[in-house]
């Protein structure tokens, strides 16, 4: 039996770093696409050969290929789709409208999505391209596929914030920090600190509430950090949390891994993409983990659902 095929669409800061981390744990063969270049696809073949000249150093035995062509993607079991623009300022110096951005971003995933159900029709769906929920149902909608092919990485990146952060207040591994981030990805997600423990004691008996509420608003704003700090959206983070996420399906490991996936009724909402606990292995997200949310959590929950429901109504689906 050959190696997995990875096909990782976007060969931008995250795109790229999703592919050197999956390089690195092996995780299976990767192509890079882009059509950045000249002539286009150059960018994906210059970064993916700088990463194939790296392997003898590191020992990594993967293949790793680029370009613009999706025939390179034939037979891909998992597709990571990074592809879309960054809100950034305008020649005349405004910023896109919130739904300008949204629609210019649903034509670059939708064609994805499509060409990638062309030549993978078998392929699991990882979205990270924002607005990442919206982006899961324009994904969904294009490919044809089924929702459990079609996954958003929300909470993964959001919950390794989270740990960060209290790892860091407490001067402890993150190895033993335990939580998880519901919710859209955005400033309305919802962090639990009373479902978050440091090797099995609860966070609320070792860190004082002001403190943890800094937390919970850092975590929120974890994005916009990175943005103020380096001009530019962060990228090892959120590449490390989408490669998470596809060695959990490649290698049929059943991780728990907070994603965006489309709700059936669970947490009592249908049709809609929301970050919730979710078993990811070979058929991509196997099941939903609902919890018992207490009356502030599932408010928050709903704030939180219903700034994903309003960004999706952009979409005209």
């Amino acid at each position: 039996m050959g190696r997995s095929k990875i096909t990782v669409v976007g060969a931008g800061n995250v795109g790229a770093t999703c592919a050197h981390w999956l390089a690195s744990r092996e995780v299976g063969d990767v192509v890079l696409i882009d059509i950045a270049g000249d002539p286009p696809g150059n960018m994906a073949k210059g970064k993916a050969l700088d990463l194939a000249e790296s392997f003898p150093v590191l020992r990594y035995d993967v293949g790793i290929s680029g370009g613009a062509d999706y025939a390179l993607t034939a037979g891909s079991e998992v597709v990571v789709i990074t592809a879309g623009v960054p809100r950034r300022k305008k020649p005349d110096g405004t910023f896109p409208s919130r739904d300008e951005l949204v629609q210019t971003n649903q034509a670059i995933v939708g064609d994805v999505a499509r060409q990638v159900a062309q030549h993978s029709p078998n392929a699991i769906l990882v979205i990270v391209s924002n607005p990442l929920d919206a982006m899961c149902h324009v994904a969904l909608h294009e490919s044809g596929f089924p929702s459990n092919r079609v996954v958003g990485m929300a909470g993964a990146l959001d919950t390794a914030r989270y740990k960060a952060f209290i790892a860091m207040e407490l001067g402890v591994s993150v190895r033993d920090v335990h939580g998880i981030v519901l919710g859209g990805h955005g400033d309305e997600m919802v962090p639990l600190p009373r479902h978050t423990s440091v090797a099995g004691i609860p966070v609320t008996e070792l860190i004082p509430q002001e403190k943890l509420d800094a937390i919970i608003n850092r975590t929120r704003k974890g994005g916009g950090e990175i943005v103020g700090l380096i001009g530019v959206s962060a990228w090892y983070a959120p590449g490390a949390a989408a490669a998470e996420m596809v060695e959990a399906i490649v290698r049929d490991q059943k991780r728990v891994i907070p994603s965006a996936v489309l709700l059936e009724g669970q947490y009592g909402y249908n049709g809609l993409y929301i970050g919730v606990p979710a078993v990811l292995g070979k058929g991509g997200v196997e099941k939903v983990l609902e919890m018992q949310l207490n009356d502030a959590e599932k408010a928050m929950l709903e704030v939180s659902a219903n700034a994903v429901r309003s960004v999706v109504g952009v979409l005209g689906y």
